[in-house]
């Protein structure tokens, strides 16, 4: 089978095509595992984090990727959820321990790191850890579902606000587009706050009803209940945390931060960024649960990612593009 993996850790300054073109057998599956036929994967800044380093694959190569939709193919001894042909999708958990709290587990394996992923023609998956898709959406609005809208739902959740209450989201890629439809759903009556870098971002974001939108280091017009941060970087936390209202939470959905201006923490003030009970809360990974709840949630919208296609073979040049920021929604691979 045609897949696309990842060797070794590398910096995109130094190696631009990181992934390479190559044809391995196909997977087979064990007990109570079902093996899906690829159909599309989507492609998320995790993805950077494993090939520069920042959370790193325990063997190398690997195969990327865990926005994953396809058909079942064939069916491992003691499948019962599942026939072939039916289609099914993967996310960030390949497998964990199956407790409330398995996204913390010991036990916790990620797609696409600890075990290969989407970006090949073929992938394996315990039956426990793949998840029907509704009907209503298609193959490639689907993929961003299953990491960007579920880690997204989960955040959502951990912010903790009411209907009606202020919500801010800073960075508006692949997960904040599909938050704001999300939060507007859920929390009738929220208005919501966009903080993004590229115009074309704010702009994307007023376009799917954003109240406001401004640069990171804008100060908004009324402080805000909860903030979500899906960036990379830790400038736009401390711009959060001053943009809180007393009693405020921030939530940080990112599996690793870079270091570039990791030393503009050493600015944090007690004073301004931290005082009157604000919170900060991080998302660890994603449980089962909050895909399956999230998808049924996403289907009663329904939920419309923006959508990008790329071919399987130009996953190194959508990497990059991802890298580069600026994008409108959610990029994803077509693999069959």
């Amino acid at each position: 089978m045609r897949a696309m993996s990842l060797g070794g850790v590398s910096s995109f300054d130094e190696r631009p095509d990181p992934l390479k073109l190559v044809d391995i057998p196909v997977p087979q599956p064990g007990p109570e595992e079902i093996r899906l036929r690829v159909a599309v994967c989507g492609v998320c800044h995790t993805e950077l984090d494993e090939i520069e380093g920042r959370t790193l694959p325990p063997v190398f190569p690997v195969i990327p990727g865990h926005e994953v939709v396809g058909y079942v193919d064939e069916v491992g001894q003691g499948v019962t959820k599942f026939q072939v042909g039916d289609r099914a999708g993967v996310g960030w958990i390949h497998s964990s321990c199956g407790a409330d709290d398995e996204n913390l587990s010991d036990e916790f394996q990620a797609t696409g790191r600890d075990v290969n992923g989407g970006y090949a023609e073929y992938m394996t998956v315990g039956q426990d850890y793949a998840f029907p898709i509704p009907d209503v959406f298609s193959d490639a609005e689907a993929a961003p579902l299953l990491c960007a809208g579920a880690v997204g739902y989960r955040a959502l959740r951990l912010a903790g606000i009411t209907k009606g209450q202020r919500l801010g989201l800073t960075g508006f890629g692949g997960s904040g587009h599909i938050v704001l439809q999300l939060a507007r759903h859920m929390y009738p009556g929220t208005e919501v706050f966009v903080f993004a870098r590229s115009a074309a971002e704010r702009e994307f974001a007023m376009d799917l009803g954003a109240h406001w939108s401004g640069d990171t280091d804008d100060e908004p017009p009324q402080q805000l209940h909860g903030i979500i941060d899906t960036t990379p970087a830790w400038r736009p936390v401390l711009a959060a945390m001053k943009a809180l209202r007393p009693g405020g939470r921030l939530v940080i959905n990112a599996i690793r931060k870079e270091q570039a201006d990791r030393h503009l923490m050493a600015d944090i003030s007690y004073t301004e960024h931290l005082w009157m009970e604000k919170e900060l809360k991080t998302v660890a990974n994603v449980t089962s649960r909050d895909i399956s709840g999230f998808l049924s949630v996403a289907a009663e919208i329904p939920l419309k990612p923006a959508i990008r296609t790329y071919a399987l073979e130009d996953a190194n040049v959508a990497l990059r593009d991802l890298r580069a920021g600026h994008i409108r929604g959610s990029f994803v691979l077509a693999i069959t």
